[in-house]
């Protein structure tokens, strides 16, 4: 099988822990370099998983001109800066969510992108799971009959000292947990946002450390989210929540963004409750798969353009309702 020769910008740990073991089995993935801020990290990378290049630099693995495509895990404050380097370069991109800190932004971004004649895809993984298939399609067949209202919730805990934090690099729950909320409402509303309100708790810092939303889409549809970094004090959980109601039934979730095995969610209706189980693969695999087979062979990105863009403004809506900007 042809392969996609993947360079990865950066040593974050999401990118260690969930989007490099994804590229280790994708099949159309070589691991062909990595760049770090310091050579020392760039190599322990490489020595780990098996990259061909180590760079102790992001411009030097921006300009090797055997990479063909680079996954970006930077903070969110530099996005801009290396997913347009990277286009520049004739680099296909896969960027970490939130691709960008506003709308204008992430335009920017696409313009460029189409301007390189390269793909930019944002890296939500859990998208490309047969999880969110399967909800998609229970919605689509009637089970529920016409869908009325969508909630959502993900609030963790146990942030330190972490971009996350600062104001000044994208920090906070909208930006890190709210747009897999907003993701998921817009991915199974399938329709644009009308109002928005919302409310939030902030850190010293200056940024949201719980979001509330609530919102109307153009179809009619109602949707609301919490999300939050400091569900508690004692323990390391954290709580989510997708709760879908129909006019003959509603849909229950509890499942993990990003959970992977065997997943389900419940179905409630007129006959009662029936267990949807679906298995999911490592959704990090499935993203990077699928801009592989956008490079090679022409696919259409599953996270489109348009769809970053329309979440990018309704994240906009919301942070300027709550005042973070």
């Amino acid at each position: 099988m042809e392969k996609v020769k993947w360079g990865v910008l950066g040593t974050a740990n999401i990118a260690k822990g969930c989007t490099i073991p994804g590229m280790k089995i994708a099949d159309n993935c070589e691991l062909y370099a990595i760049a770090g801020r310091s050579i020392e990290k760039a190599n322990a990378f490489k020595d780990e998983f098996g990259f061909e290049k180590a760079y102790g630099s992001y411009d030097e693995l921006i300009n090797d001109p055997d990479v063909q495509a680079v996954y970006i895990p930077l903070p969110n404050d530099i996005h801009l800066k290396w997913v347009n380097e990277a286009l520049c370069h004739g680099k296909h991109v896969l960027c970490e969510k939130p691709l960008a800190l506003n709308a204008d932004e992430a335009r920017r971004m696409y313009d460029t992108a189409k301007a390189n004649g390269v793909f930019l895809m944002e890296a939500y993984a859990y998208l490309h799971s047969p999880y969110v298939e399967s909800l998609k399609k229970d919605i689509s067949s009637g089970v529920i009959g016409d869908v009325d209202y969508i909630e959502s919730a993900f609030v963790t805990q146990g942030y330190k000292e972490d971009f996350r934090l600062h104001k000044e690099q994208g920090g906070g729950a909208m930006y890190d947990l709210g747009c897999y909320c907003t993701t998921m409402i817009l991915t199974l509303a399938d329709s644009e946002p009308e109002t928005v309100k919302a409310v939030a708790e902030f850190t010293d810092l200056g940024v949201d450390y719980l979001t509330a939303a609530i919102m109307k889409l153009k179809n009619g549809i109602r949707a609301s989210f919490n999300v939050g970094m400091n569900l508690g004090k004692n323990t390391n959980a954290r709580f989510d929540r997708l709760y879908i109601h129909g006019s003959k039934g509603f849909i229950k979730s509890d499942v993990y963004y990003n959970q992977e095995g065997e997943v389900s969610y419940t179905v409630t209706n007129d006959k009662g409750n029936e267990v949807r189980k679906v298995f999911v693969p490592q959704n990090y695999s499935l993203e990077v798969t699928q801009l592989g087979e956008c490079i090679l062979n022409g696919q259409k990105p599953h996270i489109t353009p348009e769809f970053s863009i329309m979440n990018a403004e309704l994240i906009d809506s919301v942070l300027k309702e709550i005042g973070y900007y």
